[in-house]
């Protein structure tokens, strides 16, 4: 019998990351607390539109970009501050034990894919570094295609890729208008919505997922469902205006 598919986007970050950088920032050099929470919060910025760079490495350009941010006064910290940087990041973004635990037991049952939106060289290191191909049966990065997410086909590709129908697939992911708009335009089988210290509730005029989990783990409780599963929060009656 052919597996159903789980499009599954994972979300590991922790949002406290960029507050332990500025602490250090002031506890090691002296920086001044908010011109530290400055300093991280504009590479944050500068780094998520960083496009690939065909000219220099990623080491390079990413100690480029804490130079900006760190400034002319700060610029000569710009290496060290970088592969702090990098060590915090993937000691918050590595998989919890019952996370690998859960994406083991779904691949036994079903197909799984991740689709990405970044830059190919960034998004590529971020999932050798944390050993993702192991768990996953395709991995689409949006660098490396035409489309990104919520366009509908690179939700179509990875089911042609994993020779299902949309609409045998889930999707999972934190980001409604990325993630759960283009699984419903993709015209996918079910949305399952994890929200996120940023985007904790939903509102009414969000892309309506049908189901809303507070931990992905919490995804193998409507895959697996059987006669004594517990009850499922349905996102449809789960919408809120916000006050």
């Amino acid at each position: 019998m052919t597996k159903s598919a789980v499009i599954n986007y994972v979300e590991c970050g922790n949002h406290s990351f960029p507050f332990s950088l500025a602490e250090e920032l002031t506890q090691e050099y002296g920086i001044p607390e908010d011109i530290s929470i400055k300093i991280t919060t504009t590479y944050l910025k500068l780094f998520r539109k960083c496009p690939d760079n065909v000219v220099h490495t990623l080491d390079i350009w990413r100690i480029t970009l804490w130079s900006k941010a760190l400034g002319e006064k700060y610029s000569y910290l710009a290496r060290k501050i970088y592969e702090r940087w990098l060590y915090l990041r993937y000691y918050y973004l590595t998989l919890a034990a019952d996370v690998i635990s859960m994406l083991r037991q779904l691949r036994i049952k079903y197909l799984l894919g991740l689709i990405t939106n970044g830059p190919s060289n960034a998004q590529w290191e971020k999932i050798r570094k944390l050993s993702l191909e192991q768990y996953f049966d395709i991995i689409l990065v949006s660098g490396d295609l035409p489309w990104e997410k919520p366009e509908r086909e690179i939700f179509r590709k990875a089911c042609r890729f994993l020779n299902v129908k949309p609409d045998s697939c889930v999707m999972v992911g934190d980001k409604l208008e990325t993630d759960i708009l283009g699984g419903i335009e993709a015209g996918l089988g079910s949305t399952i919505w994890i929200p996120t210290v940023d985007k904790p509730f939903l509102l009414r005029e969000d892309p309506q997922p049908d189901f809303t989990i507070r931990h992905v783990t919490d995804l193998l409780s409507i895959v697996n469902r059987g006669p004594d599963a517990p009850e499922l929060e349905d996102s449809s009656s789960n919408a809120s205006d916000g006050s």
